[in-house]
């Protein structure tokens, strides 16, 4: 294919970008957010070359690429923004050499920085019992929110799975549900209190908040709409001062308890890491880490001669 590295502006990289937008929809089955952080990314990176005054592409370096790591971190990006950032920029570039768009990939030399990985914030399991137990009544919304808060810690996955949960998707009978992106599903089992807030709320209240009865979503929001993300995470922030507890506290701080606490109690790292969908078994390692960092603290406190 003839190179265009020429004729490219970085005011027609707009067209490119929605080209590798697609490519990753349909080729790599991306999710529609990773889709849309790419977007972000490489649109800041565009700004970044016009404030240079470089307005055709084929004259960036790799020294121009550097200069915009620079910048970010200058500009106070985290080393998590700034690491998200450099692997977009290489996926594009990668994208647009392979098109014969540029000559070369000059991103290839770019070094992302060392992330610290910190240790993620968990519940004890007091805690968790305690904001499992705020949804007392027996309104519609409290039977929901109790079904919610159950099937989540229950199950540790993503509140953007919870939410996309269609009625389909659960199996009461056997006791498991059924996650799905778009490049897999997988099936996460659940326990007997889910299962039975689950059931009631399937039961007695789902019908009643429904806005469209032929709706497949299995959770909604007091509209009778599918619940939000953002409504979810109010949700959850609502019940934890109810509670009592004083983390800072998402919805992902369930899922990490969920992990944290199964390997406590002695599950093994192949079944976590499938049951939360992680892709490299090094993510779910870090909760090994804080079990074994449990037990030295125990060691230490408790041992006579430790």
């Amino acid at each position: 294919m003839e190179t265009m590295a020429e004729e490219m502006t970085v005011t027609m990289m707009e067209n490119e970008l929605e080209e590798f937008i697609t490519y990753l929809k349909e080729v790599k089955k991306t999710s529609h957010n990773t889709e849309l952080s790419y977007k972000r990314d490489i649109a800041k990176l565009e700004k970044f070359l016009q404030m240079q005054g470089i307005t055709d592409i084929s004259k960036m370096t790799v020294t121009t690429l550097q200069s915009y790591v620079l910048y970010m971190e200058k500009g106070g990006a985290a080393a998590a923004t700034v690491s998200r950032n450099i692997a977009s920029i290489k996926a594009f570039f990668h994208f647009l050499f392979r098109k014969g768009y540029v000559k070369e990939d000059i991103s290839e030399d770019l070094k992302a920085p060392k992330i610290e990985k910190k240790m993620p914030e968990i519940l004890t399991t007091d805690e968790v019992n305690r904001l499992l137990d705020q949804p007392k009544g027996n309104t519609p919304k409290d039977i929901r929110d109790r079904a919610m808060l159950e099937l989540l810690y229950a199950t540790g996955i993503r509140v953007s799975e919870l939410i996309g949960l269609k009625v389909a998707d659960v199996n009461l009978q056997i006791g498991y549900i059924i996650c799905r992106d778009a490049r897999k599903e997988r099936v996460v089992p659940f326990g007997a209190p889910a299962k039975r807030a689950l059931s009631e709320y399937i039961r007695s209240a789902r019908d009643l908040m429904l806005a469209d009865q032929t709706s497949e979503v299995l959770f909604t929001n007091c509209s009778g709409q599918p619940m939000s993300r953002q409504g979810f995470w109010k949700l959850v922030k609502y019940y934890a001062r109810k509670a009592g507890i004083t983390a800072d506290i998402t919805p992902h701080t369930l899922r990490h308890s969920f992990a944290a606490h199964l390997v406590e109690n002695g599950a093994d790292l192949r079944s976590v890491q499938e049951m939360l969908g992680h892709s490299d078994i090094s993510t779910t390692q870090i909760y090994a880490n804080m079990s074994q960092n449990k037990l030295r603290e125990v060691y230490a406190k408790n041992f006579p001669r430790g």
